[in-house]
């Protein structure tokens, strides 16, 4: 089992950037594909990215193409979503998850976090 815990969440200008970090305990980080996805009031939790368990592979939903990246830190057991050029149509709450092999699906996933809330004024 693994635990993970969201945050850098936060308020920021449309044009502007955030980082969110997941951290991950419990069991071996390395043995995870990760995943983001995100949910906005009144709609489906949408899928935004996932990265491989070693790193070399990720792979992004055509929304966020271009604007986001993912990476990991395996000294660390964290996850990170990098984001620029945020649009206010990016508000949500994000979340991380994990799984020993992922996909682009929620039910791909059987861990997750708690979600940080990111909101992009315009």
């Amino acid at each position: 089992q693994v635990q993970l815990v969201e945050s850098g969440g936060g308020l920021v200008q449309a044009g502007g950037s955030l980082r969110l970090s997941c951290a991950a305990s419990g069991r071996a980080f390395t043995g995870y594909d990760m995943g983001w996805f995100r949910q906005a009031p009144g709609k489906e939790r949408e899928f935004v990215g996932t990265i491989s368990r070693t790193g070399s592979s990720t792979y992004y939903a055509d929304s966020v193409k271009g604007r986001f990246t993912i990476s990991r830190d395996s000294g660390k057991a964290t996850v990170y979503l990098q984001m620029s050029a945020l649009k206010p149509e990016d508000t949500a709450a994000y979340y991380c998850a994990a799984d020993t092999i992922g996909g682009s699906e929620s039910r791909d996933f059987k861990y997750w976090g708690q979600g940080t809330q990111v909101t992009v004024s315009s």
